[in-house]
């Protein structure tokens, strides 16, 4: 029987003495934030460490998160019919010999982020289509790191129709530079619309006791059947969650939006930019508003976007 008394409790499983007060119950652990926990990136070449791979793997150890590197496999497509078989076997066999590398660079991925502070890591490959294997993944993860539209082999679709299937935020790193995640200057593209909304609500964990500017540009009046009082104020919401933020008004014309943002970011100094990602489905394909596809063409620094 082990020996219990007013200050301490003997556990004899574990032969731990507990002190605690009578009247009081032991102290629980603090609970581990559940905000950017699992991030997920996008790794377009399985031999080298890619912008956006070296980024995850950074803001991962920083954060103490999880993070997943996925490399996707193209599918073998013919446009046309092959008629001799030894064409067919040999492209199956150099798309086998293909996934074989992609498996094979599991261990040193994982020796690569462990030496950089990512104390969880998996690396995963898949085979078919990007936007189909990371819409998957992306439901088991917080956070989508993509690299520049700039720095890829594929088309230039690609990235928008990742942004747009993903559901989650993204964050696209520049081709050029080394951001490391720590975040101290943050613009945010605000025009009241629900993709901006989301992108802050995604951004919170970043803003927090940062220098923080909101960029005011015209506000979006696609929601104005429902009637609010008080009416909602984004600095008021951004101050209850502990952001201080400052505002400065911003005016362009639709197509000039884009780059009036990037505009105001760089004067500002900021080292990641957060914005909505407005788009419309056209004929089955995602295509993107003129104004997100210009940051996410243009920008030279991170850009958090939610669609």
């Amino acid at each position: 029987m082990p020996l219990v008394c007013a200050r301490f409790r003997h556990v004899a499983r574990t032969g731990l003495h507990v002190a605690f007060h009578p009247r009081s119950r032991p102290p629980r652990p603090l609970a581990r934030s559940n905000a950017m926990q699992d991030i997920l990136v996008h790794v377009r070449d399985h031999e080298k460490r890619t912008p956006a791979a070296r980024f995850a793997a950074r803001l991962a150890a920083r954060l103490d998160a999880a993070l997943t590197a996925v490399y996707v496999c193209p599918e073998l497509v013919f446009a046309a019919p092959v008629r001799a078989p030894e064409v067919t076997a040999a492209m199956v066999g150099d798309m086998r010999q293909m996934m074989r590398a992609a498996v094979r660079a599991r261990q040193g991925f994982l020796e690569w982020t462990s030496s950089l502070g990512v104390t969880r890591a998996e690396w995963l490959v898949a085979q078919g289509l990007a936007t189909h294997a990371l819409a998957q993944a992306a439901t088991r993860h917080d956070l989508l790191v993509l690299d520049h539209p700039r720095d890829t082999r594929e088309s230039p679709w690609d990235v928008p129709r990742l942004i747009l299937g993903a559901a989650k935020p993204c964050i696209v790193v520049p081709s050029q530079g080394e951001p490391s995640g720590q975040f101290e200057r943050i613009a945010i593209g605000w025009n009241g619309s629900p993709e901006a909304m989301r992108a802050v609500h995604a951004a919170l964990p970043f803003l927090i006791g940062k220098n923080v500017l909101l960029l005011r540009g015209e506000e979006d009046d696609r929601h104005q059947e429902v009637e609010w009082q008080p009416a909602f104020d984004i600095r008021a919401y951004l101050r209850r969650h502990d952001v201080k933020v400052r505002q400065r008004k911003v005016e362009a014309r639709p197509a000039d939006a884009g780059a009036v943002l990037l505009e105001e970011a760089g004067r500002f100094r900021a080292d990641l930019l957060v914005m909505g990602a407005y788009g419309r489905s056209r004929f089955s394909e995602w295509m993107l508003g003129g104004a997100t596809r210009h940051v996410l063409t243009q920008a030279a620094i991170p850009v958090l976007l939610r669609h």
